[in-house]
């Protein structure tokens, strides 16, 4: 069982060389010893036997030890050989007649060293190091330390020099221990043994510090551990104490606060061996508590904090961090002085501690520190206005832990008034118009209270001034006024004996309509806002309505100039003023305090638009509903009668003014003539001849009023006469001949030639005229006409035509031929 052992290690550290012959026939060295050698071959077909042999390297040629093997070995031994020296292994493949089939040789391989001396010395270094010191050897390459104890435990270290540190052992343990050099070869025999035994494990200190000025220490019990014992090392100081204890735990007293102590510790075994020194812990004390605390109340972004304050102690070593606290569950953390605690609130009474604390734990609270916070507000404003006029008065509920009080009361215009007490309420002058804002803060020693409630009081509007109503209408009345301090609104009321009208606006004017007529109205303006409302304490003013409207109205007409006015009316005291408006703009006014009134000198041919108004001293009425008035048309100034023909006549006129229609006639005891027209003329016919007319006009309005206008008669021109003949008379002449109708006119006779023109007269009463020395032999115009008494004659008589022959030099014949009209 042991050689198969040694057999595997050799096969894990043994060096294999390995020579190839032509045929295949190959030879590797399996392991070696300080002695022997192990050698695998392969296979030789028809090989016996094999034969081994050794050479050194220096004689390649001089074996000097053999080994024969069957034919079915591969692998096998030899031995006799020397520790740490150079060989090289030669194996033969043999036949039956001990003739060599074949040949193959190793390389160089080298035996493994001597056996070395045990340990010179092996003791602990810790509870799981031992410390083995050994005398080298030059040919070794590195040595193998084989480690042994009584429970099973096997281990090989490979090391390369003296000292070797063998770690990773079981505390307080003997171990049993040999060494081994190595070469390229292998390794030795292991020495001869030796024994040693390690230490206690160290005990694993855990540490705290339950108060400014001590440390708890402890630790798990360390197997086989008869004593313990701590070392402290305060930093800073330099002070070092040790301990001593058979217990597991320990309170060192009597320490800085705040200081940084370095603690180790080791345990005894009962051979009186000291263990491991455990690992170094660092345990500080606990801070000092914190002292000289002062509490002030701060701002901060709006918020209000309790900034908290206390004494640092240089000497303390280390980070520290504060915690302070507050009864009203409010903390602050810090690393410095101050800290603040947020948010406060008005009125609260808040007891303080701070608390330090380091890796090691709390101190000691502060001695509790007692603050006050600022006031809360006061609440519950209310604002009263005193007896007195502007005067007024705020009260408010008192607050605690207020020392007094502070009211602002601070006006629209930027005026502000403060007033300081003790008590809960202030006096103020207030007047009208205007906006209050009204707060109140209290203060104590800690500051003022926040900004609590406002109150906006807005005393009642001022009253106008300047104030004046007037009538516009006969059922309005303007009212204007300056405008009143704090109004933003206007009630205007007028009220009579009946009504109440009412006017809302919020301009410093109003017209009150509607209003009945020729009445007494008291009216007042009443301010008003939407803060404090109405002020019912204006000064009213009475103004009486203008009178009322006549009614009724009525015309008399007592001729074409004069007409008498009539109305009824309700007012109380009035004039009345008839007027008479012409379409000409012309008026005619008559006025009375009665309710009638005579309008004459009415001219003609006119319109009238008749109204009555009333007057007082409140102002006037609105006009009677109109009634119009026309009078009769006037008479055209201008007639002319012009005669047109023996018995047409064109009549002719002035304008009539007020005439639309004109009917005018000629009349006569032989008959009359009419012509009924809108024009300004007219033409008349039939009208006879030598007769006296009388010329009468009838102007007519468009409603029909007549007005009847005589004139100057008019007489138509004499009638011219007839039966006008030429007769031939001796002595060379011509004689007219006519027949005439009246005997009281002259005829004018004309008669008219182509070379030569005659004329001749016939007195009243007459009927012919001779014309002498007449030319013959030419065709003549004859007109007889009559005579004015001035002398003129008709131009309305015709002519007759007559032809003068002659006979010789004499009148022939005379021949009548016809008739023709006067061009």
């Amino acid at each position: 069982m042991g050689t198969m052992k040694w057999l595997v290690i050799f096969v894990l550290l043994g060096i294999f060389s390995q020579a190839v012959t032509a045929t295949g026939f190959t030879v590797s060295v399996f392991s070696v010893t300080s002695k022997t050698a192990i050698l695998r071959w392969s296979r030789y077909s028809g090989a016996s036997s094999y034969k081994v042999s050794a050479a050194l390297q220096s004689s390649p040629g001089q074996p000097i030890a053999f080994a024969h093997f069957g034919e079915n070995t591969v692998m096998g031994s030899i031995s006799s050989l020397s520790q740490n020296t150079n060989y090289i292994f030669t194996v033969e493949a043999l036949g039956s007649s001990q003739e060599i089939l074949s040949t193959t040789t190793t390389g160089v391989s080298s035996t493994a060293p001597e056996m070395m001396d045990p340990l010179q010395n092996a003791e602990p270094k810790d509870s799981t190091t031992l410390t083995a010191e050994f005398t080298l050897d030059s040919n070794a390459i590195n040595y193998i330390i084989r480690v042994l104890n009584s429970d099973g435990f096997y281990r090989e270290d490979t090391v390369s020099s003296s000292p070797a540190q063998i770690q990773s052992l079981s505390p307080y343990t003997e171990y049993t221990l040999s060494i081994m050099a190595v070469n390229s070869g292998g390794r030795s025999q292991p020495s001869p043994t030796v024994t040693a035994k390690t230490v206690l494990s160290p005990p694993q200190l855990s540490t705290s510090s339950p108060s400014n000025d001590s440390i708890t220490i402890s630790w798990a019990p360390v197997a086989h551990a008869v004593l313990y014992s701590v070392s402290t090392f305060q930093f800073g100081s330099n002070t070092s104490m040790q301990y001593n204890t058979s217990d597991t735990y320990m309170t060192i007293s009597a320490l800085d606060a705040g200081s940084l102590y370095s603690i180790q510790g080791y345990a005894w075994d009962p051979e009186g061996r000291k263990g491991d020194l455990s690992l170094e812990v660092n345990q500080t004390t606990r801070p000092p508590t914190p002292s000289s605390v002062s509490v002030s109340m701060v701002t901060s972004n709006n918020v209000t904090e309790l900034s908290v304050s206390w004494a640092i102690d240089p000497d303390v070593y280390g980070s520290v961090d504060y915690f302070v606290t507050s009864n009203h569950n409010l903390t602050c953390n810090s690393t410095s002085s101050p800290c603040s605690l947020s948010p406060v609130s008005c009125g609260e009474v808040h007891t303080i501690q701070v608390t330090a604390s380091n890796e090691a734990g709390p101190s000691y609270p502060s001695d509790p520190e007692v603050f006050v916070t600022f006031p809360c507000p006061p609440e519950s404003l209310t604002h009263n206005v005193e007896d007195t006029e502007e005067n007024c008065t705020l009260t408010w509920d008192t607050v605690t832990h207020a020392d007094g009080y502070k009211a602002f009361i601070k006006r629209g215009d930027g005026i502000e008034e403060i007033c300081n007490t003790t008590g809960n309420n202030c006096t103020y002058h207030c007047q009208c118009g205007y906006m209050y804002l009204l707060s109140v803060v209290a203060f104590n020693q800690a500051g003022n209270s926040p900004a609590g409630e406002n109150l906006n009081y807005t005393t009642l509007p001022c009253c106008p001034e300047d104030l004046t109503v007037s009538v516009v209408s006969t059922d309005t009345l303007e009212i204007t006024w300056t405008a009143a301090r704090g109004a933003d609104m206007y009630q205007t009321r007028a009220v009579d004996n009946s009504e109440v009208i009412l006017c809302n606006d919020t301009a410093p004017e109003c017209a009150l309509s509607d209003l009945t007529c020729d009445s007494p109205y008291s009216v007042v303006v009443i301010p008003c806002n939407d803060f404090s409302g109405c002020n019912h304490a204006c000064q009213a003013h009475t103004k009486d309505t203008a009178p009322c409207m006549p009614t009724n109205m009525g015309l008399t007409e007592n001729n074409s100039t004069f007409v008498t006015v009539s109305w009824t009316s309700t007012n109380r005291a009035a004039n009345y003023t008839v007027s008479a408006l012409g379409e000409d703009g012309s008026t005619l006014t008559c006025t009375t305090t009665g309710t009638s009134c005579d309008i004459t000198d009415l001219p003609c041919g006119s319109t009238f638009e008749v109204t009555v108004t009333a007057d007082s001293d409140a102002g006037q009425s609105l006009p009677s509903y109109s009634k119009s008035l026309e009078t009769e048309p006037c008479c055209p100034e201008n007639l002319t009668v012009v005669q047109v023909t023996q018995a047409m006549s064109n009549v002719s006129w002035s304008h009539a003014k007020g005439a639309q229609f004109f009917l005018t006639s000629l009349t006569s005891p032989r008959g009359h003539a009419r012509c009924h027209t809108q024009d300004s003329h007219c033409i008349m016919g039939c009208v006879t001849c030598g007769t006296s007319y009388t010329v009468a006009v009838e102007a007519q309005s468009h409603s029909g009023r007549v007005s009847n206008c005589a004139y100057e008669g008019f007489s138509s021109s004499a009638c011219c006469p007839s039966g006008i003949r030429l007769y031939k008379m001796a002595d060379n002449s011509l004689q007219v001949h006519w027949r005439s109708s009246s005997s009281s006119h002259s005829h004018s006779v004309e008669m008219s030639g182509s070379n030569n023109n005659y004329t001749c007269t016939a007195a009243p009463g007459e009927h012919k005229c001779n014309v002498a020395n007449a030319l013959c032999g030419d065709t003549y115009h004859v007109v007889v006409a009559p005579l004015t008494a001035e002398g003129s004659k008709g131009i309305f008589c015709s002519a007759r035509v007559f032809s003068v022959t002659c006979s010789n030099s004499n009148i022939g014949a005379v021949i009548y031929r016809g008739k023709r009209s006067v061009d």
